[in-house]
């Protein structure tokens, strides 16, 4: 099981190698925040997974993109707004 926990931009930027060995390591993901705002999220990629796989998923994510089936920003701005309201 994983633990999801947000970070200011600048608190990652210093302490980057931290986060990313915590992400590999505890399997922990970050939400990098700016203002306020999610704009990225790391996970990290553990040993076993081979780079096969992660090319694999990179190429099925571009195809859900050109079909369609990606979230603007303005729609995950509403989903994420639901979800904070919703609490």
């Amino acid at each position: 099981m994983s633990t999801t926990r947000t970070v200011s931009i600048r608190t990652f930027r210093a302490n980057m190698t931290k986060y990313l060995r915590e992400a590999q390591e505890k399997n922990i993901h970050f939400v990098i925040m700016r203002h306020a705002v999610p704009i990225a999220r790391i996970e990290g990629v553990s040993p076993t997974d081979s780079l096969e796989s992660l090319i694999a998923e990179v190429a099925q994510a571009r195809k859900e993109y050109r079909e369609g089936k990606g979230y603007t920003v303005e729609e995950a701005r509403k989903i994420l707004k639901l979800r904070t309201t919703k609490k």
